[in-house]
This record gives C-alpha cells, structure tokens and sequence, in this order.
C-alpha cells in the first residue's frame, strides 16, 4: 500500500466512522476499488485510532468533565449519596449510562467475533445492511423530535442504544446511523442523541483497537503510509463530526438515508453479476 492509498482509506476512515454511513462498508469497498487486498492489522489499528483522536479532540471538555464526575461518582459510592449525586451531576450520570450503553457492544464483539469477521470478505452483505442503514435513517426521520436529554435519560434507553450499537458491528450497519436512529425511537432529543452517539463511539472504537492488539503483527504498510492515513483520519473523522451535528441541528438525515439506498443498489448489483 502506497501513500495515496493510505490516504484514500483514511479519508474513508474517518468520514465513514462518524457519518451514518457504515465505515466497515466504505472500507471494503474502497480497499477492493484500490486493489488492497489486506491493510494490515497493524494499519488498521492505527486508523482506529485516528478517529479515536479526532471524537476526543471533539469532545475534550465533555470527557474531562465526564471522567471527574465518574471519579468523583466513586467516592459517592463510599460515602453513599451515589444515588443522589447521579441525579444532581449530568456528568456523573452520563459517564455511568456511557459505560452501561457499552456493555452489549463488548459481550457481541467477545462472542461473535469471528463469525462477524467473515461477514467482511464479500461485497453482499455490507451493500445489503448499507440498505437497511438507508431505512432505519429514513423512518427514524419521521418520528416526531423527542425530549430527552441527560437530564432525564435513563438506563433503559441508554441500554436501547448500546444494543443499536451493538447490532452495528455487522458490515453495513453504521454504528452513527444505528445508534442516531434507535435514539429517536427511544425519545431522545435528536441533537442529544448524536452526542450521545458520538460519546459512545470512545469506549466502542478503544475496544476495538484494543482487542485486534492481541493478532497485532508486523504488517507491511511503509511508515510514511501510516503517518498519512493516520492524519488524514483525525482531520476528517473531526470534520466528519461537526459536519454531523450541524446537520442534526438544522436539516435532515434523509440525504444520508439517499446516499445508503444508492451505493447499497449499486454495489449489490455490481457483486452480483460480477
């Protein structure tokens, strides 16, 4: 893999993981496009976590808030006002539904791993899931604009988005896109749910990179691709997130609900006859 492919793959890195098109589609078909045959584990954890940086950076204020209010939470837990802190502090309660939201991600990825692995090496499944994205984006759309927030977000309906999380770790699915849209139909508050959705991609995509470390070898990507792709990952996974939420704000989802359907189409036909 040469510098512009290395390019090419983490522009689409970091694009896809935050727009609610399925990143783990895009790459297999960009990477079959090239004519990469196989990235390298060692790459692909880094591009990881190029888009790790990029939602950190983001988020910076929010996670140090967050992870003071988790520690701080602890010693509620010892003086035994937890309860009544949780309910006072968003900070403290959102770290606490974070970690709660992420739990199915973790327990799907630990026991399927490798039949989701095998879900990679075609075209048809991601073009097929990329259509079922399209709708789920579609339909959650016309739901009417929920009310919650932090404020009042509870256990059940983080766990309800941890599962859409959950769900999205099949090609095709987008993590944004599935956890944005089982948000809206758990209520939520539509530019709440994207930061939460947002939020919960930390600890889904630190997961991840942390479990593929232990198959992590050598690989033979040049040092100057990895530098490339790396950057070019953070750079556009955080233009991919303020894009996003702007989108969120003030118009629609529908034109990524469009787009899905289109490539879904396009790529399902094109494996099918080739």
């Amino acid at each position: 893999m040469d510098i512009f492919q290395a390019i090419i793959i983490g522009l689409v890195q970091g694009l896809t993981e935050f727009l609610p098109v399925s990143s783990s589609a895009h790459l297999i078909f960009a990477q079959q496009a090239l004519g990469v045959s196989d990235v390298g584990l060692a790459f692909d954890v880094l591009m990881h976590v190029g888009t790790l940086v990029a939602v950190i950076v983001y988020f910076f204020n929010d996670i140090v808030n967050m992870i003071k209010g988790f520690l701080l939470s602890l010693v509620d837990l010892k003086n035994g006002n937890f309860i009544e802190e949780i309910k006072k502090d968003p900070y403290k309660k959102l770290s606490w539904l974070t970690i709660l939201a992420t739990i199915p991600v973790g327990v799907v990825g630990a026991l399927f791993n490798d039949s989701i692995e095998s879900m990679f090496q075609g075209l048809t499944i991601p073009a097929f899931l990329l259509l079922v994205t399209g709708c789920l984006l579609y339909v959650s759309q016309r739901m009417n604009s929920g009310r919650i927030d932090v404020r009042n977000l509870t256990i059940k309906e983080a766990l309800i988005i941890g599962c859409g999380q959950a769900l999205a770790v099949l090609p095709g699915l987008s993590r944004s896109g599935t956890t944005i849209a089982t948000g809206l139909f758990a209520g939520l508050d539509k530019e709440f749910a994207a930061k939460f959705s947002f939020i919960l991609s930390i600890p889904a995509i630190l997961g991840a990179a942390v479990f593929q470390l232990k198959d992590l070898s050598g690989g033979s990507v040049e040092i100057g691709a990895c530098i490339a792709g790396f950057v070019v990952a953070v750079i556009s996974g955080y233009l991919a997130i303020s894009v996003l939420l702007k989108i969120v704000r003030e118009k629609s989802l529908d034109i990524f609900a469009y787009y899905c359907w289109i490539v879904g189409i396009i790529v399902l036909i094109g494996s099918l006859i080739l």
